[in-house]
């Protein structure tokens, strides 16, 4: 099995409509502080996260997924990862540059 180099880890930054943290964002702080704990030497970076869900649920309603498999908070939240995850790739294709947090 060949495996890949990890060079950044991007973490969804929970935020509200206006900008502002979300309640949920002292929770996703403490997670991106033991990532860089635990692996010091790859860079976490925060992605704004906003309307991501959105996005994953009409995802799946454009595939043609069934409401019960719409309501799987896992499926969502895989596709909300894939569509940050995206949404950063893209942002950064004319910058060669990764700005860590």
């Amino acid at each position: 099995m060949s495996r890949e180099e990890v060079e950044l880890i991007v973490v969804g930054e929970p935020r509200q409509n206006n900008g502002q943290p979300s309640e949920n964002h002292p929770r996703v702080m403490q997670f991106v502080n033991s990532l860089k704990r635990r692996l010091p030497q790859i860079p976490v970076v925060l992605y704004d996260e906003r309307f991501t869900s959105v996005l994953a649920h009409q995802a799946m309603i454009d595939g043609g997924l069934r409401k019960k498999a719409r309501q799987d908070k896992a499926l969502v939240d895989e596709i909300s990862a894939t569509i940050i995850l995206q949404s950063y790739l893209e942002s950064r294709k004319n910058d060669s540059t990764f700005c860590s947090s």
